[in-house]
């Protein structure tokens, strides 16, 4: 049963130790935060796959991907779809980076990426699209919150 209750999103920040995170891939491999530990790598949230924006987003990452892994920064999204939804989007667009599964929104929750927002001048709860740079230690060293799905990953890139 849903409460009628004020949602206070808190966005993480820079210097803090990113969450730790256990999510699936589209293959039902697990990977958490320990995985990436010695590596930096972009977190990006978003809502849906196969959305207009998502799909905009996913692609500027797809065509960018090759500028990120020289610059040695992995890329991995994460929605609320599931193992089989992020398979098929993937497939769909040729995605290179790993797509993780968050169904129960606990990352989401986590990171500060799911909570009350305006859509289509209504408030709903959903994912708020934003992404987080986390360095080699596991600490964020750049946030992005509420991101432009067209123009984030040229803004990202001016940063790394």
């Amino acid at each position: 049963m849903l409460h009628d209750k004020a949602w206070e999103v808190i966005m993480l920040t820079e210097g803090s130790k990113a969450p730790d995170f256990s999510l699936k891939d589209e293959n039902g491999k697990t990977w958490t935060l320990a995985d990436f530990s010695g590596k930096k790598f972009v977190l990006y949230f978003y809502p849906r796959d196969n959305t207009p924006g998502c799909t905009t987003e996913a692609c500027s990452f797809r065509d960018s991907y090759q500028v990120f892994k020289d610059r040695g920064v992995d890329v991995v999204g994460v929605s609320p779809d599931t193992e089989a939804s992020h398979r098929k989007f993937r497939e769909k667009f040729n995605l290179p980076f790993l797509l993780l599964a968050d169904p129960d929104k606990q990352v989401l929750q986590a990171y500060g990426a799911y909570g009350e927002k305006m859509m289509y001048g209504k408030k709903v709860m959903g994912v708020i699209r934003s992404t987080f740079v986390i360095d080699e230690t596991g600490t964020i060293a750049k946030v992005f919150p509420k991101v432009s799905p067209d123009k984030h990953v040229k803004e990202l890139l001016d940063v790394l």
